[in-house]
């Protein structure tokens, strides 16, 4: 009976160790900064939610996001005396994206996730490159301009996105009964809209006017005149814990947004027609973001 006890011990023991070195492994953190120049490459994960970055007909990853971290690769190859820093782009989702970049398959997201304090606990955050505020779309028949208008009824979001618990709350709060549809792409919560199997579509307004605009009729839309929350900022993702990496990309960052290319940056992409899409968003910059590039500073929605 003692030597069946001290077997199962023993073996539990050894499991627990097995356990705990395959812990340590998996939160090991990756040092990006070694990597890279051992590389000479920088793993980019980009979307598909333009203007911020998406292909364009030949397949090339583009955008406002994707403008800017092509700067910041140059920097970064200068900062680390590189003779050439390449960029490897890889797709992500708003549901895979936390996952992508603490398993290394991405060093940093350059597209437009908002940055909040519950998002700050798995993974840091570059400084801001844009503010929008949460609006809904819906068909322009429904007549459909604030919160109140969509009680009882549905509303799409994408996975992985704070929209999500946005609209759970403002549901709760305000007692509007409503059912929230997730699903794991922008483009299929705005199809569910147009199809009519939901009444609107929550996300941020600059993508909700890009994806209007996109339709194959525009004029069937209409954004809410309420917004779902206050001005959020949007920044460029990268892993928890690389400290050394996100200083240099913020050093990087810096440079970049104070510098006279960044208004033209701006511009491209906001102000002229994109790329592959055949639209212009006429979105002029905002008092809060031309504020924020003449001096950048950590800003995170509460």
């Amino acid at each position: 009976m003692r030597r069946s006890f001290l077997f199962c011990w023993g073996s539990l023991l050894g499991m627990v160790v097995m356990l705990a070195g395959v812990n340590a492994h998996a939160t090991t953190v990756i040092n990006t900064l070694e990597r890279i120049e051992k590389t000479g490459t920088l793993r980019v994960g980009y979307g598909d939610t333009a203007p911020f970055s998406y292909e364009d007909q030949q397949g090339n990853v583009v955008g406002y996001s994707i403008d800017i971290c092509q700067r910041l690769a140059q920097r970064l190859a200068t900062q680390l005396r590189l003779p050439y820093l390449d960029i490897v782009y890889v797709p992500r989702t708003p549901s895979n994206r936390v996952q992508l970049l603490n398993s290394g398959d991405i060093d940093i997201e350059c597209n437009a996730s908002t940055n909040t304090q519950e998002r700050r606990q798995s993974a840091q955050f570059a400084l801001s490159h844009f503010f929008v505020s949460v609006r809904y779309v819906a068909l322009k028949t429904s007549e459909f301009t604030t919160l109140e208008d969509l009680a009882g009824r549905s509303v799409s979001v994408a996975r992985g996105t704070v929209n999500v618990s946005q609209i759970n709350q403002v549901n709760r709060e305000r007692q509007l009964n409503l059912s929230v549809v997730p699903v794991e792409t922008l483009q299929e919560a705005f199809d569910l809209v147009a199809d009519g199997r939901v009444a609107a579509f929550a996300m941020d307004d600059i993508l909700l006017s890009t994806m209007i605009a996109e339709s194959d009729h525009p004029d069937a839309y209409a954004l809410s005149e309420e917004a779902i929350s206050k001005t959020e900022p949007l920044g460029f993702m990268v892993r928890r814990g690389d400290n050394d990496f996100a200083e240099h990309v913020n050093e990087a960052l810096t440079e970049i947004y104070t510098s006279s290319e960044m208004p033209l940056i701006y511009q491209r992409w906001f102000q002229q027609p994109l790329p592959g899409k055949g639209i212009t968003l006429n979105v002029p910059m905002s008092d809060a973001l031309v504020e924020h590039f003449i001096a950048p500073r950590d800003v995170t929605l509460d």
